[in-house]
């Protein structure tokens, strides 16, 4: 079992950046691989990023690819998600989900473990 929490959230201007963070508990985090999901009200859930348990397999949406950097912390059980330059379409509520494996995926019912979300809006 894992839980997840996340934090980081908040209202940034476009152009802006903020960093999220995903706090897993559990003692095999590295059996996991992590991904960053996001939703808004009326879509469906969409794949933002996600990273194998080493950090040598990652994969992004086109969307937010060249902006946005996943990246873990093993020893601190920790995943990030460095947003920059962003843009209004980008408010959502961003959700880290964990997979147990080694293989990363873009599809949200691969992952069986998903954090309460943090909400991001970015102003015009």
């Amino acid at each position: 079992q894992v839980q997840l929490v996340e934090s980081g959230g908040g209202l940034v201007q476009a152009g802006g950046s903020l960093r999220l963070s995903c706090a897993a508990s559990g003692r095999t985090f590295t059996h996991y691989v992590m991904g960053w999901f996001r939703e808004t009200p009326g879509k469906e859930r969409e794949f933002v990023a996600t990273m194998n348990w080493s950090g040598g397999s990652t994969a992004y949406a086109d969307s937010v690819k060249d902006r946005f950097t996943i990246s873990r912390d093993n020893g601190k059980n920790m995943v990030y998600l460095q947003m920059n330059s962003l843009k209004p379409e980008d408010t959502a509520v961003y959700s880290c989900a964990a997979k147990w494996g080694y293989s990363v995926s873009r599809e949200p019912e691969e992952y069986a473990y998903w954090g309460q979300g943090t909400q991001v809006t970015v102003s015009s």
